[in-house]
C-alpha cells in the first residue's frame, strides 16, 4: 500500500501554482526528503519539462518507489539516499531545489548543514524553494501557528517554527538572494532564494 499524506494533497495546488512560474526555466530539480512521494509525483505530471530528482532517507524509499511504479513518469527520478546532515551529497549539480516542510522538523544545527548542502549541490543562477511556516521578527504569524510550534518542541524539543530573519541570513551566508517570500494557505510561505555568488 502507498503512503498518504493528506497535507501533500491539502498543499499541492498552491504549490504548483507558484513552482511553474519560479520553475519555468529550470530543468533539473532536486526535491530535499520526498517523503511519501506524492509531491514528486503531482509535480513531475504537471511539469514535465523539469527533470525531478526525489531523495529521502532510506527507510523511506519503498513508499516512494510505490508511487513512482504506479505513475511511471519518464521524468522523476527514482530516489537517491540523502540525510541533510551529511557533509557530501551524493547529487550531480542542478539548477533548482524544492523541499517542503522540513526545517521546523530538524534542529537547527541539521538547517545549518543542509544550507551547506544546498549551496554545494545548487548551480550558479540556480533557485532554491522552501515551505513551511515562518515567524517574523520573532512573532508567530497566526495562532494557530503558535500552537504548531508548541506541539513540535514537545515532540522534539531541537524542533520548532524558524525566524525567517535567521532563515535568510543563512541563505545569504551562502550565496543566495532573497527573490520572494509568498504568502500561502494554512500559515505557510514560499521562500524563494537565487544563487548568485559562492
Amino acid at each position: 500500500m502507498k503512503p498518504r499524506s493528506e497535507a501533500c494533497v491539502r498543499n499541492q495546488s498552491a504549490i504548483l501554482a507558484v513552482l511553474e512560474t519560479f520553475f519555468l526555466e529550470s530543468t533539473h530539480v532536486l526535491e530535499i526528503a520526498s517523503g511519501t512521494g506524492q509531491h514528486a509525483v503531482y509535480f513531475g505530471q504537471a511539469l514535465p519539462h523539469l527533470r525531478w530528482q526525489t531523495s529521502e532517507l532510506a527507510v523511506n524509499h519503498a513508499g516512494i518507489h510505490a508511487w513512482l511504479d504506479e505513475a511511471q513518469l519518464k521524468n522523476v527520478l527514482p530516489p537517491v539516499e540523502l540525510d541533510v546532515n551529511d557533509s557530501l551529497w551524493p547529487i550531480a549539480p542542478v539548477d533548482a531545489i524544492f523541499n517542503a516542510n522540513t526545517v521546523h522538523i530538524v534542529s537547527w544545527e541539521s538547517v545549518v548543514r543542509m544550507f551547506a548542502g544546498i549551496s554545494s549541490v545548487l548551480k550558479m543562477d540556480g533557485l532554491l524553494c522552501l515551505y513551511g511556516p515562518y515567524n517574523y521578527n520573532g512573532q508567530y504569524s497566526s495562532d494557530s501557528n503558535a500552537g504548531f510550534d508548541a506541539w513540535l518542541k514537545a515532540r522534539d524539543n531541537q524542533s520548532g517554527i524558524r525566524d525567517f530573519e535567521a532563515v535568510n541570513q543563512l541563505a545569504e551566508k551562502h550565496g543566495m538572494h532573497l527573490q520572494k517570500d509568498i504568502e500561502m494557505p494554512a500559515n505557510n510561505r514560499m521562500l524563494i532564494w537565487r544563487k548568485v555568488s559562492q
